[in-house]
């Protein structure tokens, strides 16, 4: 999935949190809803701005990030 065309940072959005173009909604109120156990058809429903490759764009930008985490030995 492609997500870079989907995803935008902007500083004057949401204070700089990534969100779905063209709208103000976030990956993390995307991914929180879906851990939540919201199923992605609830979310498309309550957010109809949103589509399926949204939702999927916000799931491998949020996968990307975490795989240049770097970990520290406890």
């Amino acid at each position: 999935m492609n997500y870079q065309k989907q995803i935008i940072v902007n500083p004057e959005i949401l204070l700089g949190k990534p969100v779905i173009k063209g709208t103000r909604i976030s990956v993390e109120l995307i991914l929180k809803k879906l851990s939540e156990g919201m199923l992605i058809e609830e979310l498309l429903t309550a957010y109809p701005n949103l589509t399926k490759e949204n939702v999927f764009a916000a799931l491998s930008y949020s996968a990307e990030v975490i795989s240049r985490e770097e970990f520290i030995a406890s």
